[in-house]
Parts: structure tokens; sequence; C-alpha cells
């Protein structure tokens, strides 16, 4: 019941997408189709399988969601495939940004990643630097943020200096709680192989072999973003992520990487991806609530010009 949907409406979702022919009887699903359709279906229908694992029942949302994962699963070959550790999981880029944006990971050993929230920048470098880890193409994986207080001031957060910091982490457990399970990730910790610090801990060390992310990368001075690029080491792959739109640096200082985008351009070996509000893949509001945050600061620009 939870995978057909109520009066089977997310089968009747699954034929009319796919344009096959589906029968269900008890726990046993056919198709019948062209070999293309019915790849696409059963695809989808082990990615609803998948979902299930995780939530109480497929939304209408959820069903769209799913829908291009498996679009895009039929359109790839294996080697545009991001394999984790969870089983099954296979990740993709998602958008003609996204795809792009993985082509500069794997071609380049330094990327820069710029675009809106929602768009995946955080989300596919974690990927793919845990691919990497499954492949043994790099021994350890070390993710870094700038500790910068958006609005709040860090020093009344309750704890020691590690629990201030944990809440600016988050995000990059989150991305990582979708590509292994707890305990891995916690033994993963705990051996070294995964690394989750502020962007001031890395100062004075060299990262080999690894493949080392920078999220939140506006956030990040010129002289931080310097430090943080001169970590890379030998065997070692460098992703820099950000939202060059917005900055909760000081007004009087230049954000890091903003000055990077302009300095490196033209170096072999630096990849650079942006990607833009087309390539939003979360819920379908943060795409509309993009457009309307633009619609209106271009609204203001205009009229702080004529004012």
């Amino acid at each position: 019941m939870d995978l057909f949907g109520p009066a089977d409406t997310n089968l009747r979702l699954v034929r009319e997408t796919c344009r096959v022919h589906i029968s269900a009887r008890d726990a046993r699903v056919k198709l019948s189709g062209t070999k293309d359709t019915v790849n696409k279906a059963a695809r989808l229908l082990e990615f609803m399988q998948q979902r299930l694992k995780k939530v109480d029942h497929i939304t209408r949302d959820d069903m769209k969601e799913l829908i291009l994962d498996a679009a895009a699963a039929t359109e790839h070959d294996d080697d545009d495939q991001i394999r984790v550790y969870v089983r099954d999981r296979i990740i993709r880029g998602r958008s003609e940004g996204q795809k792009n944006y993985l082509q500069a990971i794997r071609k380049n050993d330094l990327i820069f990643c710029t675009g809106p929230a929602g768009t995946g920048k955080t989300y596919l470098a974690v990927a793919s630097a845990v691919s990497m880890l499954k492949r043994n193409q790099i021994r350890r994986i070390v993710l870094a943020r700038p500790a910068v207080e958006a609005g709040e001031k860090l020093g009344f957060l309750p704890g020691d200096l590690q629990a201030k910091v944990n809440p600016y982490l988050r995000p990059l457990f989150d991305a990582l709680g979708d590509m292994m399970e707890y305990a891995q990730i916690k033994r993963f910790m705990v051996n070294d192989i995964i690394e989750v610090i502020p962007l001031a801990f890395m100062r004075g060390r060299t990262f080999n072999e690894s493949a080392v992310i920078l999220d939140e990368a506006q956030n990040a001075t010129i002289s931080q973003m310097l430090m943080f690029l001169t970590r890379l080491g030998h065997d070692s792959k460098m992703t820099v992520t950000g939202d060059d739109s917005q900055s909760d640096l000081e007004h009087d200082q230049k954000s890091g990487l903003i000055d990077a985008l302009s300095r490196l351009q033209g170096i072999k070996g630096i990849g650079f991806s942006r990607l833009s509000k087309e390539d939003i893949v979360r819920h379908r509001l943060v795409q509309n609530v993009v457009l309307a945050y633009e619609k209106n600061n271009s609204h203001e620009q205009k009229e702080n010009k004529t004012g």
C-alpha cells in the first residue's frame, strides 16, 4: 500500500511518466513496454522502495524528485554514477549544471563551484569524495567551513569551542549521513579517515591522498582562502564551494572566494563551475524563494539608482 499509494496513485504516475503498462497483484509488479521504458520504470520503483526505508509514505513531491532521479539513472553510463557506502545508493547529476560540475571534479585537482542554495554544491562534492574513498583513490576526507556568525554571535552559544562550532559543521554531517551509516561515520572519524573541522584549524597542515572540501567559502577572508588553498598535497583533490552573491563577513572585509575566482582564472588544473537557479534540486519552493529574492533585490537596486 505504501509503495503503490492510495488507490494505486503512485503506480499510475509511474505508468504515465514512463509510458509502460503495469499490472500489480499481491506483492508483485509486472512491467510491459520497450526496453528503455521498462528500465526507467524499474529504476523508479527501486528508488521508491529505497525512499520507503526512510519515510512512512511517498508524497507527490517525493515522486517528482524520484522521477528525475530515475530519468538521470537511465541516461547515464556507469562512469557517471557516484557509488557511496549505503547499499544500492547511486548519486548522479540531475541537471546539466550538476553534470558539468561532476565532470569538473573528475578532471581537475582544484575546483571552485558557486551558486545559490539548493543547487547541490556541497552534496555533490561530498558524494564525490565518499566515492573516491570507497574506491581507495584517497585515504581520507577533510571537510571544512568558516565559523562565521550569520547575524548571531558565536560566543553566546553554550558549551566549549567544539560545541560552539558544531552547528556550523552540521550540514556537512547531514550530507555524510546520506551516504554512509552513522556507525561507519563515527568509526571513520575515530580513525581519522574523516575529519570535519572549522577552517581556522587547518593552518600549518598539508593533506596528501585526501579529498579536501571547503564549504561556505564566501565567508572566508582572502588570507584564509590562501591558507586553505596551500594545504593541497600530493594525490589530493580540493573542492571549494560557496554562494558568491552573499557573505556574512564584515562590510570592510572582501570575500576570499570572490578574490580567488578573479585571481586564479586560466590556471591549468583548476576547474570552475557555476550553478544557477535552474540547478536547484531541493523542494520546488526553494527555486521560487530564490527567484522572489532576486526580483526584489533587482527592484531595490533600480530604486536606489533613480533615487
